[in-house]
């Protein structure tokens, strides 16, 4: 008897979800530009024909990829963040390489220049916003500013990837790399790195300075007004 449609297990062998997972693995090894229709009908053992009848466009495939690894991110965190699953032995294991997969994906398209990229980010941004001000609302007033500025310094170790894995001695995209700087990251985030006292006075100081150069459109220097 067959699976009953709806089964996750069944789901992931249509030809719409290999296509996906095959265009994920293509695109973070080699980019989209990279990437042909051919190679990704290959991959996934189907014909170009079926893979645009699902999609339509590489371009279509690749924001509904961008959309599932973003996704599919999320549901990690929260499983080990709040469902508690970091305390199970299994679990880490089985998902540390999707992450590893994920992480070079997310790195190729933040970097193509593309206005997909641009589109990621933003998703990026919206979806940290989301979570703090449901998970963690009390670590910032202003969610947008915390959420962008999260996402940049994250999506930066990425971006510098070749830096970051010769600083370490270890290729960050892999198993022992991408521990090493998880566990950095995990210290950096423990641990305050400004006194409170400090930060007060930084508060104060960048609200005087805020009211005597009130803020200008984006891309305006003051300096041309009146000129």
């Amino acid at each position: 008897m067959g699976r009953p449609t709806g089964d996750p297990a069944f789901e992931d062998l249509t030809a719409r979800a290999r296509i996906r997972d095959a265009a994920v693995r293509l695109f973070a090894e080699g980019g989209v530009d990279g990437t042909t229709v051919r190679d990704i009908a290959q991959a996934a053992g189907v014909s170009p024909g079926l893979l645009r009848h699902h999609f339509g466009s590489k371009e279509s495939l690749r924001e509904v990829c961008d959309l599932y690894v973003l996704d599919r991110l999320v549901r990690i965190k929260e499983e080990l963040l709040l469902d508690g699953k970091m305390a199970s032995p299994g679990f880490l294991p089985s998902v540390h390489p999707t992450i590893l997969l994920f992480y070079r994906y997310v790195t190729r398209a933040l970097l193509d220049g593309s206005p997909r990229a641009a589109a990621m980010f933003d998703d990026m941004v919206l979806l940290t916003e989301q979570w703090i001000s449901k998970n963690t609302p009390d670590v910032t007033e202003d969610y947008r500013g915390y959420a962008a500025v999260l996402v940049g310094m994250q999506s930066g170790i990425l971006a510098m990837h070749d830096h970051v894995s010769r600083a370490l001695g270890v290729d960050i995209f892999t198993a022992d790399g991408h521990l090493r700087m998880a566990g950095a990251l995990a210290d950096f985030y423990s641990h305050p790195l400004l006194d409170p006292k400090f930060v007060a006075q930084a508060r104060q100081a960048m609200e005087s300075l805020r009211a005597t150069n009130p803020p200008t459109a984006a891309g305006t220097d003051p300096r041309d007004e009146g000129a």
